[in-house]
């Protein structure tokens, strides 16, 4: 009985610690001058089949490349060709909070299944079980708490015949980091459930400063407007744009 309880209390404060982790899920389109309808950028950024070099993912502002560099998070692992449209996924731990982010980098002639994925996941829908490491197991996709789409706005250039509508109770919040992606994800969300936290209303670029501010907000529990506040910010430190330029070209809620 001494045994037991000691066992039984680990493997309660085990359970409640998994309940208590948080997890960000980002779907990066990799950028594909061949396969996108974007202005092009210079070769060896712009093949959506070569993530080491991509402007979105191995760049200097790419989501692995910058989120490496962040002093607040800690490099968990990477895992080459999860599915057939992946080729890496990137896991990360914030150093202070039970918070993960897996991103993941899909190929660029792959967008449409990308967006599809992120507004499945947006509705509950489509849940992952990811390894961390040998016990842990994290609850990502429809799982997931927060999820980012960055990339170009694929719903430019396709629609769908239909959108994914609500799948369960659970609260998801949403980031869409691609040009003018308010106006043309607005009706695409609409039956997910899911809450537009920060979404943009103009031509951007999609470095990874954006998101940093972003998740780095929401896992301080900041309001919406301290955080549009901040990815404003960010987006004005590389982008000479000014203020009020970089103030609107992000939005939050609907």
């Amino acid at each position: 009985m001494r045994t037991f309880i000691p066992i039984l209390f680990l493997a309660f404060t085990s359970f409640k610690s998994v309940a208590q982790t948080k997890i960000i899920h980002v779907l990066v389109a990799l950028c594909d001058n061949k396969y996108q309808g974007i202005v092009p950028v210079p070769a060896k950024i712009g093949n959506g089949q070569d993530p080491a070099n991509n402007l979105y993912w191995g760049c200097g502002y790419g989501v692995k490349a910058f989120m490496k560099k962040q002093t607040d998070w800690k490099f968990v692992k990477l895992i080459k060709d999860p599915t057939s449209i992946i080729y890496e996924r990137a896991v990360f731990k914030h150093r202070t909070t039970n918070t993960y982010m897996i991103a993941d980098a899909y190929n660029g002639a792959n967008i449409k299944e990308t967006i599809e994925d992120f507004l499945a996941f947006s509705a509950g829908l489509r849940k992952l079980t990811i390894k961390s490491d040998s016990v842990l197991e994290l609850n990502a996709g429809g799982n997931s708490n927060l999820i980012c789409f960055v990339g170009h706005n694929g719903l430019m250039d396709f629609s769908f015949d239909n959108y994914p509508v609500k799948k369960d109770d659970n609260k998801r919040d949403v980031a869409i980091f691609a040009c003018a992606s308010k106006p043309y994800f607005k009706e695409p969300l609409k039956n997910t459930g899911a809450t537009p936290l920060i979404w943009t209303t103009g031509l951007m670029c999609p470095e990874a400063y954006t998101l940093v501010a972003l998740v780095n907000g929401w896992i301080k529990k900041d309001n919406p407007a301290v955080i549009h506040e901040s990815v404003a910010q960010s987006y004005l430190k590389y982008h000479k744009c000014g203020i009020k330029g970089a103030r609107g070209l992000f939005a939050s809620g609907w």
